[in-house]
């Protein structure tokens, strides 16, 4: 066992009572809890003692006791190195977002201005333009062109600062936000105009931080590239008026009737304020409004010292009225129609181009004023809201058309895109067939009731008249009759007969296609009378004329004559005009009436009065009229009778002032018959002289067929109707017969796939 070191640690050692008492503390050696007590036999109160303050609270005492010593001078520059710290990373991040921007933008050294989009300039019969399409119509103009008060009218309004900036406008967009903020929104905008004109070269219109951003980098682009000149100039010609007009030219010419370079001031400073708002300031939609805006532009220009203040007191002496447009822009129906088959006749176009017309400006006015007043006046009583209306030559050259009473509230053009049943409108294709299988127009056939396996057509008097002729039949519009020859010379033939004259919808040959089930468009319709007056030969309506190239004034296309194909026999033709010049007579077109002249024509009315016919001819123009509504809904009993005859004839009657009288073929004199027609006219005979070209003398009729009543083709019964109709309220496509047609009950509803 090791021994103990000497030097090693001593404990203490506590023996005895003794030695403890060094270590006791007494009551003198006691701090008092209570000082207040001198006596210290009185016993202490207990004092609850406060706790002691956290560790942390004092060492922030303790911090800020310290920074309170730091002297002012190092805690500035503290302050001043983070500021620079900070501004140089808001530097990296600005120069990163500019850079970040310009990558998504093409390459400035590729970027020019773009070329203009072609403008096509819609041309009439007489000359004059009557309507423009192209994303930007209207010519460029050079600044030394125009009045200086123009260009200095959009600068003191839009920038007034032009000449000054590098192409963004740090003053301007200072004083936009201050504005904006004061009017607790936005109020005032900072874009400069070349601002503006990069927005619309090269970005789109949303209103993104990104397309800000990238509207500065090419501002500052334009400004290094062009001259200020030059800016303003392609601004003048690249900015939206308004009403689908682009450039100064192109807006003076739209609301003031005459070019840029002579407007007045009052009408430069209404095309300045134009900018702000085109489609809320435009003078002809709210004169009121663009002439308070002209007012806050001359007032603008006076305070940057553009004008003085006597030419803005003369100016306003003497404001200028917006052009009144055009009845209800009709004739932008005409221009849609010349858009979609351009394509067809061209190709793409790449190049500013002249479409001459057959549209008569005067004769496509009237036809717009008919339809339109007729409405205003009649459109409540009788619930009906749109009408149509196409007027061609007899070679089918369209002289008018009007889609529908507005083109601002609906573009969906009528008269060539929609389809609805022409009711009795199409009895003659029935009556021609008839006559080509050998019928006459003396061919005698029963009115009477008729029942069609169920199936009960009835006149629209509800009454029968017995024996009566064809032409009687047809003038009076008996659907008992159309019915049993359509039976007799079969519904497929009937077909043929309207497909071979110019019908290209698709048609049922069911028992129900001579009331004209079948839906067919306006101008297809008005296209195969116009086969009647044509004198048999095929008619194909068009509107294009010739296009030329505007700039070089190159022929591009032109119309190539139409072959000469006979598809009706002048006898028919004869017989057919014959008969339904009765219509205007004793039949169901009494009020159509051109004085002097011998028309023909037919009446048409579908099932619940849901549709309005009237299609009339001369030997100088064949017109139709459809009058109804866009979701087939039933009029107030509106028949073709009425309202259409009615159009029809205040249009006619305009038509052929002033043109000398010609007309139609019908059968000779001393024809039998011619003779029955003279007998049957009621004091309205036929001319005594032959009327255009005639029918031959020696022309011999076919016998009446030896088969009777009873002896029809097996009706083929309608199903639902597949037709599409491409109108914005579709309908049902159930077929309907003519105004008129009951009976049946449930059996109707069996065959005509049910309301």
């Amino acid at each position: 066992m090791a021994r103990k070191k000497s030097g090693g640690r001593r404990e203490p050692k506590f023996e005895g009572k003794a030695s403890l008492d060094g270590l006791r503390l007494n009551r003198s050696d006691r701090v008092s809890d209570n000082s207040n007590f001198e006596d210290e036999d009185e016993p202490p109160v207990r004092v609850r003692r406060e706790k002691p303050e956290p560790r942390e609270r004092k060492a922030s005492k303790s911090r800020s006791s310290r920074t309170s010593k730091v002297p002012f001078r190092k805690r500035f520059g503290r302050i001043a190195y983070w500021g620079v710290v900070l501004g140089l990373w808001a530097m990296i991040a600005a120069v990163g977002g500019v850079i970040w921007v310009g990558a998504h933008l093409p390459s400035i050294s590729s970027l020019e201005i773009p070329k203009r989009p072609p403008t096509i300039q819609i041309v009439g019969t007489d000359g004059s333009v009557i309507a423009t399409r192209g994303e930007m119509p209207g010519a460029n103009v050079s600044l030394k062109d125009l009045p200086p008060y123009l260009p200095n009218a959009f600068i003191a309004i839009e920038d007034r600062r032009f000449y000054s900036h590098f192409g963004i406008d740090p003053i301007g967009i200072v004083r936009a936000a201050i504005a904006n903020v004061l009017h607790r929104g936005v109020s005032q905008g900072g874009s400069t105009l070349t601002q503006q004109l990069a927005k619309n070269l090269f970005l789109t219109q949303e209103r993104t931080l990104q397309r800000k951003l990238q509207e500065a980098e090419l501002a500052l682009w334009l400004e290094r590239k062009y001259s200020k000149q030059t800016i303003l100039e392609l601004y003048l010609n690249r900015v939206y008026f308004g009403s689908g007009a682009y450039g100064v030219e192109a807006a003076a010419q739209k609301y003031f009737g005459k070019p840029a370079k002579d407007v007045t001031l009052f009408e430069a400073a209404m095309l300045a304020g134009l900018v702000k708002s085109p489609s809320r300031l435009a003078p002809n939609r709210n004169p009121e409004g663009a002439e308070k805006r002209a007012d806050v532009v001359l007032a603008a220009m006076v305070d940057a010292k553009l004008i003085t203040p006597a030419q803005q007191k003369a100016a306003l002496a003497h404001p200028s009225f917006a052009v009144k447009p055009t009845g209800a822009g009709t004739i932008n129906y005409v221009a849609d129609w010349i858009g979609e088959v351009l394509d067809d006749l061209i190709g793409q176009v790449d190049q500013n181009i002249v479409v001459e017309t057959t549209i008569d400006p005067k004769l496509q006015s009237v036809a717009e004023a008919a339809i339109i007043d007729e409405l205003a006046a009649k459109s409540v009583k009788f619930n009906v809201s749109q009408g149509a209306l196409v007027a061609m030559t007899p070679d089918g050259a369209v002289r008018a058309m009007v889609g529908g009473r507005n083109y601002a509230e609906s573009q969906f053009n009528r008269a060539v895109t929609a389809k609805r049943q022409p009711g009795s409108a199409f009895k003659p294709f029935v009556y021609l067939t008839a006559l080509e299988a050998g019928l006459t127009p003396d061919t005698v056939r029963q009115d009477a009731p008729i029942d069609v396996k169920g199936w009960k057509p009835e006149n629209y008097s509800h009454q029968y008249f017995g024996p009566v002729t064809l032409t009687q039949a047809l003038a009076m519009s008996l659907n008992t009759v159309a019915v049993r020859l359509g039976l007799e010379v079969g519904p497929q033939n009937v077909v043929r007969t309207a497909h071979r004259l110019g019908i290209a919808s698709k048609l049922e040959s069911n028992a129900t296609i001579a009331l004209g089930t079948s839906e067919v468009s306006p101008t297809e319709l008005v296209g195969a009378y116009a086969t009647f007056a044509n004198n048999g030969v095929a008619v194909s309506p068009h509107v294009i004329m010739r296009i030329k190239a505007a700039d070089t004034g190159k022929v591009l296309y032109t119309r190539p004559p139409d072959p000469a194909s006979q598809v009706i026999d002048p006898r028919y033709v004869a017989m057919m005009n014959a008969m339904m010049h009765e219509t205007l007579v004793i039949g169901t077109a009494k009020k159509a009436d051109i004085p002097g002249w011998y028309a023909a024509g037919k009446t048409g009315t579908s099932q619940d009065f849901r549709d309005a016919w009237f299609v009339g001819y001369t030997a100088h123009l064949v017109t139709g009229v459809w009058l109804g509504n866009d979701d087939s809904s039933p009029t107030k009993k509106a028949t073709g009778g009425g309202l259409p005859v009615e159009v029809w004839t205040r249009f006619m009657r305009a038509a052929h002032q002033g043109v000398p009288v010609a007309n139609l073929p019908v059968p000779q004199p001393g024809n039998p018959v011619s003779d029955f027609f003279q007998s049957f006219s009621r004091g309205r005979s036929v001319p005594t002289q032959p009327l255009g070209p005639a029918v031959s003398d020696q022309a011999t009729y076919a016998r009446e067929p030896t088969y009777g009543a009873g002896h029809y083709s097996q009706p083929v019964y309608p199903s639902r109707n597949g037709n599409a109709r491409p109108q914005p309220a579709q309908a049902s496509g159930r077929p309907e017969a003519d105004a008129g047609l009951s009976g049946g009950g449930w059996l109707m509803d069996r065959l005509f796939g049910g309301r």
